[in-house]
């Protein structure tokens, strides 16, 4: 019989439970992903050989598609290409499906054509278990594939977030290793101090979706600024002048990045969407910038017939200073800019709500 626990070894014990437990999660949801997203590829790619009435959706297949998978997340047409790319590029991944899994493949292990390249660390199995799906995603617009093994095999070994694999490869870290005349000394710098991957990346956009989690529930950079933000929200709904709620932690996509909007109204006079951000820090051009960068996404992607130009404003804050920026987005109408100025709060108006929170909080 073992003997009795003592309470510290009672602590140790919950908490050795709690993180292997959290790891295997963690993969779990990875793996279930990226497998949903191959399988999905591999029905589009079966049908678009055999399917009786492929013919008739020819290149309008990926549009029809996305529409019948509106329920689903991260269907929409982009995705399905993507997902189709990641299945030709991937072919191996059929041997990472268990039984069960290879049930809903409508294709055999060996009608798959193409092994694991001799680069790839461990086999499909391995990268599936410690890649998550929006590694793959860097990794599939990657068109060589000496290329792609090296980044593979470098984010396995590093255990590189995605955001660190995104850098690495921005950094032309390939290129530049194949100029290198001593590329183990190369490779010790490149994983030196790299950012590596979380131990539950639930705030990975693909694997929150997928669990059917909102924005907001994982989203939030703090406890004071998800307080904060929840306060605004009621606040610019209680000063009236016309403010309709529409969203908090809006995702948008912005090239091939995930970008969140901390509130967005839309204004019933101004007849215009506003854009809302919250920073914890004093003000820099950069969050003036990312504002703006919101505001013209809005303005090119969200405005319709009778719609004005978007309007951003931009909180940014510290224990000892609150400042308001308005983003304009370059609206030169200047009738439009004076009724805007009457109808959004005054700037006094929000740096002393700001203010008043930071003391309530300090």
């Amino acid at each position: 019989m073992k003997p009795a626990p003592t309470f510290g070894q009672l602590v140790e014990r919950i908490q050795t439970a709690h993180h292997e437990l959290a790891i295997q999660a963690g993969r779990a949801v990875n793996i279930s992903l990226t497998l949903r997203n191959w399988l999905i590829g591999c029905y589009i790619a079966e049908y678009e050989l055999n399917g009786q009435d492929r013919a008739h959706y020819g290149d309008r297949l990926f549009s029809e598609l996305a529409d019948a998978l509106q329920a689903l997340s991260n269907c929409n047409r982009r995705q399905l290409y993507r997902y189709r790319r990641f299945y030709d590029l991937y072919p191996q991944i059929v041997g990472a499906l268990s039984p069960q899994f290879r049930e809903l493949s409508p294709l055999s292990t060996e009608e798959i054509v193409g092994t694991a390249s001799p680069q790839s660390p461990g086999g499909a199995p391995d990268l599936v278990a410690r890649l998550s799906y929006s590694h793959f995603d860097q990794l599939v617009d990657i068109t060589d594939a000496t290329k792609r093994s090296f980044y593979e095999v470098e984010c396995i070994r590093g255990n590189w977030s995605v955001r660190e694999l995104k850098r690495q490869i921005g950094s032309l870290y390939y290129e530049r290793s194949g100029l290198s005349l001593d590329k183990k000394k190369l490779a010790e710098l490149a994983q030196h101090g790299a950012e590596p991957q979380a131990l539950l990346p639930i705030r990975d956009p693909y694997i929150f979706e997928f669990l059917g989690l909102k924005p907001a529930e994982v989203m939030s950079e703090s406890h004071l600024e998800a307080q904060l933000t929840e306060k605004l929200q009621a606040f610019l709904l209680e000063l009236g002048h016309g403010f309709c709620f529409e969203a908090r932690q809006k995702r948008i996509l912005i090239g091939d990045e995930h970008f969140f909007v901390d509130l967005v109204f839309y204004h019933r006079i101004l007849k215009c969407h506003v854009l809302v951000e919250l920073k914890l820090e004093k003000f820099s051009h950069e969050n003036l910038g990312q504002l703006n960068t919101y505001v013209n996404w809005y303005r090119r992607h969200m405005m319709t017939e009778g719609d004005n130009p978007p309007v951003g404003i931009l909180l940014c804050t510290d224990k000892n200073h609150a400042l308001v920026e308005y983003a304009l987005a370059g609206m030169d109408n200047q009738l439009f800019v004076s009724k805007y100025l009457l109808e959004l709060p005054q700037k006094e108006e929000m740096q002393l709500f700001i203010d008043e929170q930071l003391r309530e909080v300090g």
